[in-house]
This record gives structure tokens, C-alpha cells and sequence, in this order.
């Protein structure tokens, strides 16, 4: 993507044109970084929320649900997680607030200071400050950072699947993210690079009934309603 200007904790105001569309960052009342596209007709403003009640039923689900299983957590609960496709960050906070020392990966300027801007306000409330803390986020691109992910318990990637027009509407808030982000057309190099690193334990999320990422079989893959895990071991 074009270069951006810096976006940090001081940003209060900023307008980007991206991909050719416009957005808008703003800091809301009570002083969180929102985004708004209003280029999608009645879509409000947000900002990442970790504390929301949807990720907190995420987290009640335990280290049983499929997210959990996927990245091992059944079997070491404070396994280190690099998170190669940050994206929101919920499923990584998730592992974080089952036990899982996670770094979130986000190529993406925008989102990564919303990440960070999220992060910030995570470490600040009750509620979520012990999983907070077991977060580390940094701004790399992924396929470059996995090549660095030695030492690493799992490495989890959710790619963006690509808009074919026949599946339905996601949320508000992934369809931002898709205009923002382009998608993942890269999500084949990913694993690629994922499965080079030498992490013994590589957690693909894809639609339940989308192909493998780069037709690549994996060893086993973990059924859900709408989500499938595809793990690759080494």
C-alpha cells in the first residue's frame, strides 16, 4: 500500500484515502481511536473493543472450543502463539485471556494503531488488563516476520478469504477491513512461510467449506458450524 503518515498515540484526526477510498480516524469521547468509511453508506464509526460482551463469550467458551484446540492450548495453556493475520485482534486476545503468551503481526498501519490503540485501553480496565499483558503486537509484515517465528508454540492465520460475491455480507466491521486491506491475496506465501519457520504446530482458520490455503492437506483440521481449523504439523 502507499505510504501513510505516522499514526500513533498522539493521533487525534486523520483522513486517509486508501485503495482509493476514503476514511476517517477520529478519537471519540472518551478518547478511543475509532475508524469510519463513509464511503459505506450508514456504517457508524468503531474502534477495537476487546472488553465487548461478543469477546467475552469468545473467552467463556474455554480452552475447548475449537480456537483454543487449534493452537494446542488443550494441552499447553501458556503456549506461545505468533498471530501472523491480526486483523481485530479478537481470537488473538482470546488466547491471551486462555493463558497463551500471543504476539499479533499486522502489516496494516491503520489497524495496527488500532490494535495498539485497543491494547492500550485493554491494559487500563479490569476486566481485561491480566490477558493485556500477555500481548505483544508489532507492526511487519507477516510473511517477513514469520520467517522469524522460531521458538514459537503455534502460529494461528486467519486470512481473509476473497470476495467471490456468492458468500454473504460479513460484519460491518470486516467489510471496513476489506476495503481497507485489500484482503490477503497472499495467504498462500503465509503458510508457506509459516510452515518453513520450523514451528511445530501451524493453525489455519478458513470457511468451513472453502479449499485448503494452497492446496496444501493438512494433517488433521477441527470442524465448526461456520469455521474450519486446519493444523499443519511438523
Amino acid at each position: 500500500m502507499a505510504a501513510l503518515p505516522p499514526i500513533d498515540d498522539a493521533t487525534e484526526a486523520l483522513d486517509l484515502t486508501v485503495r482509493g477510498f476514503l476514511f476517517h480516524l477520529r478519537r471519540d469521547s472518551e478518547g478511543r481511536l475509532t475508524i469510519a468509511a463513509p464511503h459505506l453508506e450508514g456504517y457508524a464509526a468503531f474502534a477495537l473493543d476487546w472488553s465487548s460482551p461478543d469477546v467475552q463469550r469468545r473467552i467463556a467458551g474455554g480452552r475447548k472450543q475449537l480456537l483454543a484446540k487449534a493452537v494446542g492450548l488443550h494441552k499447553k495453556p501458556a503456549a506461545t502463539v505468533f498471530d501472523g493475520t491480526a486483523g481485530l485482534g479478537r481470537d488473538g486476545f482470546t488466547l491471551a485471556a486462555l493463558g497463551a503468551e500471543v504476539t499479533l503481526a499486522e502489516r496494516n498501519p491503520v489497524l495496527a494503531a488500532l490494535l495498539r490503540d485497543a491494547h492500550r485501553r485493554a491494559l487500563a480496565l479490569p476486566l481485561t488488563r491480566d490477558a493485556a499483558t500477555r500481548i505483544r503486537i508489532i507492526e511487519h509484515d507477516s510473511a517477513a516476520s514469520l520467517a522469524a517465528a522460531q521458538g514459537f508454540d503455534a502460529i494461528y492465520l486467519d486470512p481473509m478469504y476473497p470476495d467471490d460475491g456468492k458468500r454473504a455480507l460479513p460484519s460491518k466491521e470486516m467489510q471496513i477491513l476489506r476495503d481497507l486491506t485489500g484482503g490477503d491475496a497472499d495467504a498462500d506465501a503465509l503458510l508457506v512461510a509459516a510452515r518453513a519457520s520450523g514451528v511445530g504446530r501451524v493453525a489455519v482458520k478458513r470457511p468451513s467449506k472453502a479449499p485448503w490455503l494452497g492446496q496444501e492437506k493438512p494433517n488433521l483440521s477441527m470442524e465448526g458450524t461456520q469455521a474450519r481449523f486446519d493444523i499443519y504439523l511438523r
